[in-house]
């Protein structure tokens, strides 16, 4: 068997209504024209909707290259985490369930590597289709406060596509606010500003980072995730997102994240 090229971990919480429509029959047949050996690992967050669990875990069964992986509850980078420690691939590329951005768009990152980049993040521009008009308010109040304190090179932190070699991400996941305290009352989908926090560690690091321009549309079917957001908690956590960057900044200073 080749080498395994690309490992692409794909985060999962409660993605039912995403795995009905075939997104990973999506990105099966993607992978499938590449011309280099890869592997896809779906790491669940220990979805409370078990038909969740059930559909990725059935498609990885009948589908060689696919694994299904259950982690212990922690939020999206807590699932990622466990995909990277699991990944045999020389590159890693993180993708969302629900393909806002499609896999295709892998193409437009590709040649950043062999540029000598050790990051690549997908940058979704200003425009953010299907975004609600309190998303597309919070996301630029988010972004210049951000960009004024951290990372004012980087337009989009929080884009959900992102490649990086597999050392640098073993090497910089573990800094992270959110790994250090896995198991300490995370509740939820999403933790706060941690790819802030990455790419800040990995720039700490001298690691180069590009930033390449992808299509996105939100295209999140889940309906468990849109209660959540319904009930406020994306207000709450835009909150905290400012807080949290000022934790960064703070760390920074500190220099917790040199070598």
């Amino acid at each position: 068997m080749n080498n395994v090229f690309l490992s692409v971990v794909i985060p999962s919480y409660n993605e039912t209504e995403n795995l009905e429509r075939g997104v990973l029959a999506q990105v099966r047949d993607y992978l499938a024209r590449q011309s280099y050996a890869w592997e896809v690992i779906i790491s669940d967050d220990d979805s409370p909707d078990p038909r969740s669990k059930q559909l990725a875990s059935e498609f990885c069964a009948k589908n060689p290259g696919f694994t299904f992986l259950e982690n212990q509850h922690g939020g999206k980078p807590i699932a990622l985490w466990g995909g990277i420690q699991k990944a045999t691939g020389e590159i890693i590329l993180f993708t969302d369930m629900d393909q806002s951005t499609p896999i295709a768009e892998l193409d437009k990152l590709l040649p950043k590597f062999k540029d000598g980049y050790d990051v690549v993040i997908g940058s979704r521009g200003l425009e953010r289709k299907n975004f609600s008009p309190i998303r597309k308010l919070a996301s630029t109040i988010f972004r210049t406060f951000r960009r004024a304190v951290l990372l004012a090179e980087i337009i989009d932190t929080q884009a959900g596509f992102k490649m990086m070699k597999t050392t640098v991400a073993r090497e910089i996941f573990p800094l992270l606010a959110v790994v250090k305290n896995h198991g300490r009352g995370v509740r939820g989908w999403t933790v706060t500003a941690w790819d802030v926090e990455m790419l800040e560690a990995v720039k700490e690091r001298d690691y180069k980072i590009a930033e390449v321009p992808i299509s996105w549309a939100d295209r999140d079917e889940s309906v468990a995730k849109a209660e959540e957001r319904q009930q406020g908690k994306f207000v709450k956590e835009s909150i905290d997102m400012l807080k949290e960057v000022f934790r960064v900044k703070f760390n920074s200073l500190r220099g917790q994240y040199r070598k």
